[in-house]
């Protein structure tokens, strides 16, 4: 590959002018037009819906979503790249607005689907013209029967925008203005965005990752009043909404959205929690490695092994690159297109939002990748992670947009599949002892995190839910559920946690997905058993992976496993055989620290 990669990424191939941009501006206008047009024709015929009107409308519905999520994309890179750009937070309101005008018609339009007796509803779905769109069209027409009336339904989505949909805005705010010192053991003082000041958190100096923890909570701690209050909104607007539908749990939704069983979901937390005293065995090992007699919240991540040297960006691409290559070569070469065309932003700088993301644009065939990138081992896997996301993305270009509606859950298996192909392969080709533990601890901590961290949010949101449907809660009742569904999940081992940790998260601020937290532990276990697969077969997996991808859109996630991997998901079988792979490394760990290291 060639050297000086660039590290911020190219938005202009998608509309010129950032912000400012004309054409984005005359593409929302468009889409302004095309929606409210689509609206008016629906309602007006969606009680008596022929279907040759039915199959017109869902085309252009097709259409439209696909420029929506377009749309979607670019407002988001743009307040991703710069928090700081009050025009780019005025487009994503209206691009919001128009997602919600495009729901309010989406209403309509499930009434006409609706109107279809069974008999000419299977009729019209199993058209050629609607291949790919069947089982996306049955979804909606099945959710429809469980939701309010249609004019109802077009009323809460509007009223949303500035409603639920703002309060999530007011978090943006808040994380866009928040700042922090870096500690004095970290070098020259200076004032820090969330993104920077996170990546000190897994410093390898305790000093610095202490101070820089401490800052952390205090920042956090000054605006969780202001968090509480949005929070406690989002989560009011969500129970008002799913009491009048009378949905009786919570996880209806974040559930159905998945495509995934309660049972399924509660057979995975099952076969996790048979293996805590695993992972609690390698807490309290890295703890005496540390020289701790128990870890706290900010050790957990804590590199060990003394070969945690700073790793340049092009030397990182050049890895991940070598590494994908040996499972596909496909893979490969999209993701060296995706370094070198400047789809990834990566420049360490300020004004950025922390954390990482891959997102796409449908219309145009391409994804963009962000994060903030400072040499660690982390990043690397950072950048692993978000690239399987954009080959997931890539290997369903020229299905129809209904049929790329994928779940997040499944989404996050692409992601940590590559994740696992660049850990594994780092291990095996390090020399180092040193190194190799290293890489090694880095893996378990994903592992931890899957199992005991997002463990503790989902805990966390449950306890929450119950309490909010009560009353609202303070930032302190907040701290305590916190509290309590860290210490439950990591088994009490640890010392001081992170209380403030639900103020901090964007991702309980997120209006378009509840609970955006099990699908990643999903995602990650049923990327172990699709990689225990690749492994046993080689190269000759690639193909069957792809398939597998490309039919994510189109089934639920136990017809997924029925049929690529002749598994079901709502037995503890394939849970237990995923999380028995998954801590496996823990043993060697052991091992490897109990002996005297060159």
């Amino acid at each position: 590959m060639e050297k000086q990669l660039p590290m911020k990424w190219n938005l202009d191939v998608f509309f010129a002018g950032g912000s400012e941009s004309a054409a984005f501006a005359a593409e929302l206008d468009a889409l302004t037009f095309e929606i409210g047009a689509l609206a008016s024709a629906v309602a007006d015929g969606s009680q008596s819906a022929t279907e040759t009107q039915l199959s017109g409308w869902t085309a252009k519905v097709q259409s439209i979503l696909e420029r929506i999520r377009e749309a979607e994309s670019y407002v988001s890179c743009l307040m991703a790249e710069q928090m700081a750009d009050t025009k780019a937070s005025r487009l994503q309101h209206r691009v919001q607005s128009l997602a919600a005008e495009l729901g309010s018609a989406l209403t309509s339009f499930d009434e006409a689907l609706l109107s279809l007796s069974d008999e000419r509803w299977s009729a019209w779905v199993g058209q050629p013209e609607l291949d790919g769109a069947t089982f996306y069209l049955t979804e909606r027409r099945e959710l429809a029967r469980l939701k309010l009336p249609p004019a109802q339904e077009a009323l809460v989505s509007s009223l949303a925008v500035d409603g639920y949909h703002g309060w999530g805005e007011l978090y943006n705010t808040i994380v866009a203005g928040a700042r922090f010192a870096s500690p004095p053991e970290a070098g020259e003082p200076q004032l820090l965005s969330a993104g920077q000041m996170h990546n000190l958190l897994s410093h390898t100096d305790r000093a610095v990752r202490t101070a820089a923890f401490e800052e952390w909570e205090r920042v956090w701690g000054e605006q969780s009043t202001l968090c509480a209050e949005a929070l406690n909104r989002l989560a009011g607007f969500r129970l008002q909404l799913y009491r009048r539908r009378g949905w009786e749990s919570v996880l209806q939704e974040p559930l159905h959205m998945n495509r995934m069983s309660e049972a399924a979901l509660s057979a995975m937390w099952a076969a996790i929690e048979e293996s805590r005293p695993v992972l609690l065995r390698y807490l309290q090992r890295k703890a005496e490695l540390l020289g701790l007699e128990r870890l706290d919240w900010h050790d957990v991540e804590a590199p060990i092994g003394e070969a945690s040297r700073t790793i340049s960006y092009d030397e990182a691409a050049q890895f991940i690159v070598d590494r994908f290559r040996g499972f596909d070569p496909g893979l490969a070469e999209f993701s060296e297109m995706a370094f070198r065309e400047g789809w990834i932003e990566a420049e360490d700088r300020p004004g950025k939002r922390p954390g990482g993301f891959c997102t796409s644009f449908p219309k145009t065939g391409q994804t963009r990748i962000f994060m903030t990138y400072s040499g660690t081992a982390s990043n690397v896997a950072t950048l692993a992670h978000e690239l399987g996301h954009a080959y997931h993305q890539h290997v369903m270009e020229g299905l129809p947009p209904m049929a790329q509606e994928y779940a997040m859950n499944v989404a996050e298996t692409a992601s940590t599949f590559a994740e696992l192909i660049v850990a594994d392969s780092s291990m095996q080709l390090a020399e180092d002892p040193q190194e190799k533990l290293a890489l090694l601890d880095d893996k378990i901590q994903r592992t931890v995190a899957y199992f005991m961290n997002i463990y503790a949010r989902f805990r966390f949101e449950q306890a929450f839910y119950a309490r909010r449907s009560e009353g609202t809660l303070s930032a302190e009742e907040l701290n305590e559920l916190m509290h309590e569904a860290q210490q439950e999940a990591f088994g009490g081992v640890l010392g001081t946690v992170q209380p403030t940790f639900w103020a901090s998260k964007l991702h309980f601020y997120l209006t378009d997905v509840p609970f955006y937290n099990f699908p990643y532990t999903f995602g990650y276990l049923f990327s172990t058993g699709i990689y225990a697969r690749a492994l046993e077969e080689g190269q000759a997996f690639a193909e069957r992976y792809a398939l597998l991808l490309r039919d994510t859109g189109v089934m639920t996630v136990e017809e997924l496993a029925r049929k690529h991997l002749g598994v079901s998901l709502e037995e503890p079988d394939f849970w237990r055989s995923a999380v028995g792979l998954a801590i496996r490394d823990i043993d060697t760990f052991i091992e490897m620290t109990s002996e005297p290291m060159n």
